[in-house]
């Protein structure tokens, strides 16, 4: 339950990144020692995955809310719980890594938010090229290899998916890998990071060539995940949305810069710090029109999406949105019309004519990155605004109304349905 009308003000400290997260805790399967992951951010994805891999006889210790220890020493079996992998889109990365760590899986297809189709088939082509044999016959998909030998695999779309799923399947094949058109995303070079950190040997993580040569010589170590880039970007958007002035902390802000150029392209302040940005709006600002394409990294990251479409709305003008990535991503538009916004789709454009301002209504996270464009919108609107399944939320972001809170959001839990409970 959200009161709109307060200016967000303050300071707020951002989490580690989800995305990272759940590339590198499927990423310890390969390391038969134990890693300590810090600066894990507490939310149902991580728990869930923590839970799989408990489940496959890996150690799970929590040292504290945000950082675990797993030794994947004992780890015996290459079958997940389906009940489990079903409920996270990140469970297909067990694929890669139980196929670099066992030489074989059988994992049932990966759930999370509904964005239409999700082709795994450049998954599958890395797979093959390294030696494996993918059977998709009976509803499971199962993946065997005699051995694993480094191969040139060269994607067909950029895929962060098949990117992450190849460097996990190659880390240990013998031999040389080179990845080419691979994704970029800040949390394909986390995972590069941590995998090195543990003996690995990956080069160009972060450019759309990646060399990896294999060794079965993984050991354990100490890493820290890196900030939440699509966090941040939300409690941006939040304050410019509410006409505020927050400083967000614990941010790296080359991660944030496209981000931070479309504010400003609207009339908002942004300021980068060396580990911090502010974002505020001075009074009197006159707020112009954004147009803006979501797509693959360094572009403007589709998670961030339906955040910039819910500050668009009440932005004078008409502004659009054009989603480069998924073909289903304006479901949410739907919910933001109840709040009085003037939207149409177009296929994958969304054209967005500004309106004076938004009024709290009843309306439903339809998805993670959805929920929190609507908790942008409740705190813009006039009025109360009840979102409902806010389990989505839940998945990708930590203790969010406490931070909202923090900086002077009026919102409220109303009621938990935990359907994680034992």
């Amino acid at each position: 339950m959200i009161k709109g009308g307060n200016r967000l003000c303050g300071e707020v400290t951002i989490s580690g990144a989800k995305n990272a997260a759940v590339a590198i805790l499927p990423a310890c399967l390969l390391v038969k020692d134990t890693c300590r992951i810090e600066n894990l951010p507490d939310i149902k994805d991580v728990k869930l995955y923590l839970k799989i891999l408990e489940q496959l006889n890996a150690d799970v210790k929590y040292i504290d809310k945000n950082t675990v220890e797993i030794d994947c020493t004992n780890v015996n079996s290459y079958v997940p719980s389906g009940d489990l992998t079903r409920r996270m889109r990140g469970s297909s990365y067990l694929m890669g890594a139980l196929l670099g760590r066992f030489l074989r899986f059988s994992v049932d297809p990966p759930g999370g938010c509904d964005f239409g189709t999700r082709p795994i088939d450049q998954h599958i082509k890395s797979f093959e090229a390294l030696g494996a044999d993918i059977d998709m016959s009976r509803g499971v998909i199962n993946g065997s290899a005699a051995s694993l030998t480094g191969a040139n695999i060269f994607f067909d779309v950029v895929s962060v998916g098949a990117t992450v799923n190849a460097i996990l399947a190659a880390t240990c094949a013998d031999g040389l890998t080179v990845i080419e058109n691979a994704a970029k995303e800040p949390h394909i070079v986390d995972l590069a990071n941590f995998l090195n950190n543990m003996g690995a040997n990956i080069r160009g993580a972060g450019t759309d060539t990646i060399k990896i040569k294999g060794t079965k010589n993984l050991h354990g170590g100490t890493y820290a995940i890196i900030p939440d880039q699509i966090e941040a970007g939300t409690f941006m958007i939040a304050a410019a949305a509410t006409r505020g002035d927050v400083v967000l902390k614990n941010v790296i802000p080359r991660h944030l810069e496209i981000i931070s150029a479309k504010l400003i392209e609207a009339g908002v302040k942004v300021r980068e710090g060396d580990d911090s940005v502010r974002v505020w709006v001075d009074e009197g600002t006159v707020f112009k029109r954004v147009n803006f394409i979501a797509m693959p990294y360094p572009g403007f990251p589709t998670d961030m999406q339906p955040q910039l479409v819910a500050f668009l709305t009440t932005i004078p003008g008409t502004s659009t949105a054009r989603e480069g990535v998924w073909e289903n991503r304006f479901r949410y538009v739907n919910e933001l019309k109840r709040m009085g916004a003037n939207i149409r789709v177009e296929g994958k454009l969304a054209i967005i004519d500004g309106v004076e301002s938004l009024t709290g209504a009843s309306v439903k996270a339809t998805d993670l990155r959805a929920g929190a464009a609507m908790i942008i919108a409740g705190l813009m609107a006039d009025g109360t605004t009840e979102i409902r399944d806010i389990y989505h939320i839940d998945r990708g972001y930590e203790s969010f109304e406490r931070k909202f809170i923090g900086i002077g959001g009026n919102i409220q839990r109303i009621q938990v349905v935990d359907d994680d409970a034992d």
